[in-house]
């Protein structure tokens, strides 16, 4: 499993806004520790934001912090709401329509779609088990 840089970002981001829990920080200060753009930061830091991951402050005196303690939020929630697209291959997606058909050229026969799953379900449940309070501590 690669994880994207969206979602590598947006981990960043909260281990950043968490271990600055005293203040609001600025997009520009996230922006200057991390060496990203700041236009894809600010995509992030709005996914981030619909998400109910952070919260964003506007004006003069705006800013960002957590919505909520770091002990709520959970890794493999952030994981799962920044990443598109879950599956380790092509036939491990669900198609779109009845229309899409079987992906899988091996169809019913193939057993690497299970394992695939079952590898991936265990990736998931390792960050369920962490929050983002266990990776700033």
């Amino acid at each position: 499993m690669r994880l994207t840089l969206h979602t590598d970002y947006a981990l960043r981001t909260l281990i950043y806004l968490g271990t600055h829990t005293d203040r609001l920080v600025s997009i520009r200060e996230v922006v200057a520790t991390y060496g990203v753009s700041e236009n894809h930061l600010v995509k992030i830091i709005h996914r981030l934001g619909i998400g109910g991951f952070i919260e964003t402050l506007r004006g003069r005196n705006g800013g960002l912090r957590l919505a909520r303690p770091a002990s709520e939020i959970r890794i493999g929630d952030v994981v799962r709401f920044t990443e598109e697209n879950m599956a380790l291959v092509p036939c491990t997606q669900e198609a779109r329509s009845p229309d899409d058909g079987p992906v899988c050229i091996l169809g019913k026969n193939c057993r690497l779609r299970g394992v695939l799953t079952e590898a991936l379900e265990d990736f998931m449940s390792v960050l369920d088990r962490y929050s983002l309070q266990d990776l700033i501590n």
